[in-house]
């Protein structure tokens, strides 16, 4: 597929939507109603065809939490800034047991060495979700502002992340602190995975990056049929006394068909006694297979 800018205009293709006509083939926003419905929670989802531009969601311009589902812009802002050569991926940057926390597998696992480097510690950030590599990268390159600054750079007027793991797992009540819309974040990575922010190389990179994310496997990839490529990243937060949010976001690639970018947020407000819940997954998992089925209405998007 040929190289495209998938935000036209900076924040206007956010703002105007883009979105497809509301009589679509599979009432591809009334079936996610109907989800919503059903399960009983809050979903936010939109789905961007990269080939034409056109979109379709439901609670699309709905403020969600990002919670680890930012990672993904964090490690492609590791791959933009080593290419424009202000890190090196190679430098190996130090740390102690004083930046382990919570899902930290692959900095705990090499905390005897000391250090990790720039291009380790995105992979990590990215595939395994690990907290202390995330801290670790956005304090060295400016802090939850520089992710925000990046977005911005990328015609994103709405994205935003203000916090350090794990504080961002929430929105401060009465801010509109570390959210974003699906909306917004479906354009922000499409222009990420296919725009021209990475070179060809390291945009196939981070796309091999998100295949290997296997938090994802019982999310939006769980609908999608046999044999289409796809990867992910996720997010998820299970406060006490709040609902959980279940966020993941995907490339999915349908044969011989331009790529789809799925964004998809549900706010859980069963109590789950602090584990995941299948019945939410499986909420994502339905997004993925009402995308599916969109694309598949829509034939050759390419």
């Amino acid at each position: 597929m040929e190289r495209r800018t998938v935000l036209a205009g900076a924040g206007a293709v956010l703002l105007s939507a883009c979105v497809s006509p509301a009589r679509s083939a599979v009432r591809f926003d009334e079936r996610l109603e109907d989800l919503e419905k059903a399960s009983g929670g809050r979903l936010g989802a939109f789905v961007l065809d990269t080939g034409s531009g056109q979109g379709l969601g439901w609670r699309q311009g709905e403020r969600f939490c990002h919670c680890s589902s930012f990672k993904l812009s964090l490690a492609a802002l590791v791959l933009r800034e080593a290419a424009e050569e202000r890190i090196k991926l190679d430098e190996p940057i130090r740390y102690g047991r004083e930046d382990l926390m919570s899902v930290s597998p692959v900095t705990t696992r090499n905390l005897a060495r000391g250090a990790m480097t720039f291009v380790e510690l995105a992979h990590a950030t990215q595939v395994t979700s690990d907290n202390a590599a995330a801290n670790i990268l956005m304090r060295r390159l400016g802090g939850p502002g520089a992710v925000t600054r990046f977005w911005r750079e990328l015609g994103d007027p709405v994205s935003r992340l203000d916090a350090y793991e794990p504080a961002l797992n929430r929105i401060p009540p009465g801010t509109l602190e570390n959210s974003t819309t699906p909306m917004a974040m479906a354009h922000t990575v499409g222009e990420i995975l296919y725009g021209d922010v990475l070179s060809r190389s390291d945009a196939e990179r981070l796309r091999g990056w998100m295949r290997e994310t296997a938090t994802g496997a019982r999310r939006i990839r769980a609908g999608l049929p046999g044999g289409w490529d796809a990867g992910d990243k996720t997010g998820t937060a299970i406060p006490d006394g709040l609902p959980a949010t279940y966020v993941d976001i995907a490339f999915v690639a349908p044969p011989g068909r331009s790529p789809l970018i799925v964004a998809s947020y549900f706010e859980d407000p069963v109590d789950s006694g602090g584990d995941m819940r299948p019945e939410a997954e499986g909420a994502l998992a339905q997004v993925g297979s009402l995308a599916a089925s969109w694309a598949q209405s829509r034939g050759e998007t390419g």
